[in-house]
Parts: C-alpha cells; sequence; structure tokens
C-alpha cells in the first residue's frame, strides 16, 4: 500500500495550485492528477451532476490506478460531493479542500476579511456552515466570480472568452462588488482575501496589483499538503524516506483538451510532463 500513488482531482487544470503544494510536502510520492476538463466548470453545474461526476471520476482513480489516498483539489466538488465519496468509500484516505477561512480569521489585522469563490462553493451547506463558524469573530464578505477560473484556463492558450472579458477585467469587478480594501495610510476595510477556488491562486499576480500591497491573499494548497502528510503518517501509508530515494512519478490525466493541461503544468508549476486523455 505505502508504494502506491495518490489521487489529485479537480474540475480543471487549477488543481494543479494543490497539486504545488503536495509536491513540496511529499517529493517521494507518486501522484496522478485528473483534470476533469471535460465537465469544467463544476462550479456552475448543479449539486446532483457535481455528485454523479465525482463518483465517476474516484471509481476511475481507484479501480485504474489502486490508489491509496484522495485529494478532492475542487471546492465545489468538496462542497458538492465529500460527504457522498465518503460514504461510498469509508476507508479510502481522504483530505477536501475549503477556502482557508481558518487561516485568513489568523491573519487578519482589521478584522475584515474577503472571499472569492465559485457559485457551486458559495450556494452550498458546507460553505454556509464553514462561514458560520469563523463569522462572529470576524466580518467576512462573500463574493461570487463565475466566469474566472475559465477565463484563467482559457489565457494559457490565448482563447478569449466569448463575451470578451478577461482574467484582469472579471478581477476588477469582482474585487470592486468587496470593497474597501486596506491600504497602507488606510487600516481600514478588507486586510485578508481567501482565494475560494483552486484556480484563483494563478491570478494572484493580477489580483494583488489591483487590491494592493496591503492586503494578504490566502490559498489553501500548503494546509492541503500538510493534512496529506498527517494523514497519510496516521495511516501508515507514506512511503519510506531514504536519502538516495527519488522523487516520486507523476502521472497527468485529462477528460478533455489534454494539451492545456500539459501547457499548465509546465507554465505554473515548470513540469515537463506530458498530460494523456482519458475517456470517463
Amino acid at each position: 500500500m505505502q508504494h502506491l500513488p495518490i489521487g489529485v482531482f479537480d474540475s480543471g487544470v487549477g488543481g494543479l495550485s494543490v497539486l504545488r503544494a503536495l509536491l513540496a510536502q511529499l517529493p517521494h510520492e507518486d501522484f496522478v492528477y485528473l483534470a476533469d476538463t471535460a465537465w469544467a466548470p463544476y462550479g456552475e453545474r448543479s449539486k446532483s451532476e457535481v455528485e454523479q461526476r465525482s463518483l465517476q471520476v474516484v471509481r476511475y482513480l481507484i479501480d485504474t490506478h489502486h490508489i491509496k489516498a484522495l485529494v478532492v483539489a475542487c471546492n465545489t466538488a468538496t462542497a458538492q460531493a465529500v460527504e457522498l465519496l465518503r460514504a461510498t468509500w469509508p476507508h479510502l484516505p481522504l483530505v477536501a479542500i475549503e477556502p482557508a477561512l481558518k487561516p485568513a480569521t489568523q491573519a487578519t489585522r482589521t478584522g475584515q476579511i474577503g472571499i472569492m469563490a465559485t457559485q457551486g462553493t458559495i450556494g452550498s451547506d458546507k460553505f454556509k456552515q464553514l462561514v458560520a463558524k469563523w463569522q462572529g469573530e470576524r466580518t467576512v464578505r462573500i463574493q461570487a466570480c463565475n466566469g474566472l477560473a475559465l477565463a484563467i484556463e482559457n489565457a494559457l492558450d490565448g482563447k478569449a472568452n466569448p463575451d470578451g472579458e478577461t482574467v484582469e477585467s472579471l478581477c476588477r469587478r469582482y474585487t470592486d462588488l468587496l470593497r474597501p480594501f486596506a491600504n497602507q495610510e488606510d487600516a481600514d476595510g478588507i486586510d485578508t482575501l481567501v482565494l475560494g477556488c483552486t484556480h484563483y491562486p494563478f491570478a494572484s499576480d493580477v489580483l494583488q496589483a489591483i487590491v494592493g500591497s496591503a492586503v494578504q491573499l490566502v490559498e489553501p494548497g500548503v494546509p492541503v499538503a500538510r493534512q496529506t502528510y498527517r494523514l497519510l503518517q496516521e495511516k501508515n501509508l507514506l512511503r519510506p524516506e531514504k536519502e538516495d530515494a527519488p522523487r516520486g512519478q507523476l502521472t497527468l490525466l485529462a477528460t478533455a483538451a489534454h494539451q492545456r493541461l500539459t501547457m499548465a503544468a509546465h507554465k505554473w508549476l515548470g513540469l515537463d510532463v506530458i498530460a494523456k486523455s482519458v475517456p470517463i
């Protein structure tokens, strides 16, 4: 079991932000990353669609790649389907991503936090419970950012959105709806912005330039990687670490447009791994 791979899935290439943290935390483990690009974006699909599709993807990873653990690197799949996944495979170690509200509450100085996420995440009961848990201690403002994840993916190969929007124009529109932000002269307003979709860290340079250097951007990849390490250690599933052990192997899979996943892995993570197409 220790030598089996860890499965990671997202609706698209955005989960590479989580994979980046996992590779840093667990360099000797093998990973199979699956981008369900044929069904992306999950954030604009119904709960039942996300549930059934998540079941299909995880069943494929178990049956074909015999994964020893699963990381759900998709906020919408976590919000809409993770309880069903846990119930279906109760013995599979599973780590699910969620908007990083806890670290945001620890980082904020003004007590005002903004969250950018998809409509699918924001509308879920799981997300509402998470916000309610921290809302009393901090002021939390939430903004649905439909279209932003797709725009980030389209920007990889220079494709324009049908509506003419760009990553920058969408970031400006949605951050304008969250204002005011704190700045160096004024310590009032949002000073901590949670990126509640795995795609959004790949627009962090654009977002930081818009909201200013006084606002801290919080993404959940590192906490997810740490929790994955702890869970594997607890279950005695960590691959034995030896001084001369080679780095683990990475398999990249996509249900459509696998060339885009290859491009994203190279551009965002500096990896020269060729993604393969899988019909699921």
